[in-house]
């Protein structure tokens, strides 16, 4: 196979988190000449593949093969591949069998390699993701086969093919905040203890505060309320409690424990309970590290353009290598269609794409 028939067919999977629709076992197939490793947890499957060229430093290519469901809007069958005008659209296009397409296509043509190559694909990466790469690499550091490097092929791109690499992730903390108040009449109000009243003195300090100032890579963590809650929606009870949430999606400069501190900075005169829950990590790959340089300096002679370094966006897989001390860089297609009806990729992208990793594993 091409690339793009590659791509077709990965497409043509229905593989709706945490579902891999026998994908994972087309791509065992296709890569016959790589050992296998199933790492499978209740219904998730993760599957390691790799080969050991020789000695050296072991890279890795890491993806997800489930997608999110297709919702209404399609124009076509989202799970029948369709080319129009040089775009491909299915679900998955862009998020992200382009780049499993790409980096599959890469390896599979690899003659020669100074280390060990491997792949290490999921199908709960859109989902909670308790059993997907996190997972398959505590189990792999079991056996020492932890990677060196790795590259994960999320669609990385803002405007153009070859614009952004993103060397870094911030991680995501959420909170509840419980302040605990004296429920009582509207019209005796000095008989009761309005937690309304009460917290509605500190917001106008913690509603949207950067809790540090960021850095050339990432942006400040910033407090963001997402919900509060009191009462009873009637006009003459006053509310016992008030339930405050928010997420903090944080640099490496900001802690659990400096969150806590926030909190109780502005909450220490009140009766509050705090409960945080840290969902991903935030990590930061050296931008003068060797996978880096590489990929930066593939991207420039196959696409002719210089990528900026970001560590912009949500979460993905790559959380869980930084987690484990590899080396990890993103790198894939244009982010603009993704979990949408009719979602899309440039045919070019994607073969654009398979060149900048070949160009990666022949200067590796």
């Amino acid at each position: 196979m091409e690339v793009i028939e590659l791509f077709k067919k990965l497409l043509s999977f229905h593989s709706i988190t945490p579902h891999d629709g026998g994908s994972l076992d087309f791509i065992k197939d296709y890569l016959d000449g790589f050992e296998a490793i199933w790492f499978n947890k209740y219904d998730t499957k993760n599957l390691f593949l790799y080969k050991k060229f020789g000695q050296g430093e072991h890279l890795c290519f890491g993806g997800h093969v489930d997608v999110v469901p297709p919702g209404d809007g399609w124009e076509s069958d989202p799970f029948e591949p369709i080319e129009k005008n040089g775009y491909i659209y299915a679900r998955g296009a862009q998020d992200m069998k382009s780049g499993v397409a790409a980096f599959v296509q890469a390896v599979k043509e690899v003659k020669d390699f100074k280390g060990t190559l491997s792949l290490l694909l999921t199908s709960d990466e859109e989902g909670d993701a308790k059993y997907g790469t996190r997972y398959a690499l505590k189990e792999l550091k079991k056996i020492d086969l932890i990677p060196d490097f790795a590259i994960v092929a999320e669609p990385t791109c803002e405007k153009i093919f070859g614009d952004a690499i993103k060397i870094g992730r911030r991680g995501s903390i959420n909170g509840v905040i419980e302040k605990i108040g004296k429920q009582g009449h509207a019209a005796y109000p000095e008989k009761a203890i309005n937690p309304i009243h009460k917290v509605a003195k500190v917001l106008p300090y913690m509603a949207g505060a950067n809790l540090d100032d960021g850095d050339e890579y990432f942006a400040p963590s910033k407090f963001v309320i997402t919900d509060i809650r009191a009462g009873m929606e009637v006009t003459n009870v006053t509310p016992g409690k008030l339930k405050m949430m928010f997420n903090v999606r944080n640099s490496t400069k900001t802690t659990l424990k400096d969150i806590e501190d926030f909190v109780h900075k502005y909450f220490n005169e009140m009766n509050y309970t705090l409960r945080l829950t840290q969902s991903a990590k935030p990590f930061l790959t050296d931008p003068n590290s060797k996978i880096v340089k590489i990929l930066d300096k593939s991207i420039q002679k196959i696409c002719n353009v210089k990528p900026k370094y970001s560590t912009a966006g949500g979460t993905s897989d790559a959380r869980f290598f930084g987690e484990f001390g590899v080396k990890t860089v993103e790198f894939g297609v244009i982010n603009d269609t993704i979990h949408a009806p009719n979602e899309r990729t440039n045919k070019d992208e994607v073969i654009k794409l398979y060149k900048v990793f070949k160009e990666v594993l022949k200067n590796f």
